[in-house]
């Protein structure tokens, strides 16, 4: 899946369009922890995002288990 599909998949659920990296990185989280794409394309995807900017929440860094 690429950033365009993602998009449009977003589009589609959402009936609004995003450009917001750091939505669509949620989007992306969701819809793996649904099933709905792969492991490969989680990561892929988060790679991509991550390129544009993307960030993880501080929230999600600060309790980590790995240090």
């Amino acid at each position: 899946m690429t950033i365009h599909e993602l998009k449009l998949k977003f589009l589609q659920l959402r009936d609004y369009l995003t450009d917001d990296v750091n939505v669509l990185l949620d989007f992306t989280k969701k819809e793996y922890v649904q099933n709905k794409i792969s492991i490969i394309e989680y990561r892929n995807l988060v790679r991509e995002l991550e390129n544009l900017g993307a960030k993880f929440p501080d929230i999600f860094i600060d309790h980590s288990i790995i240090h």
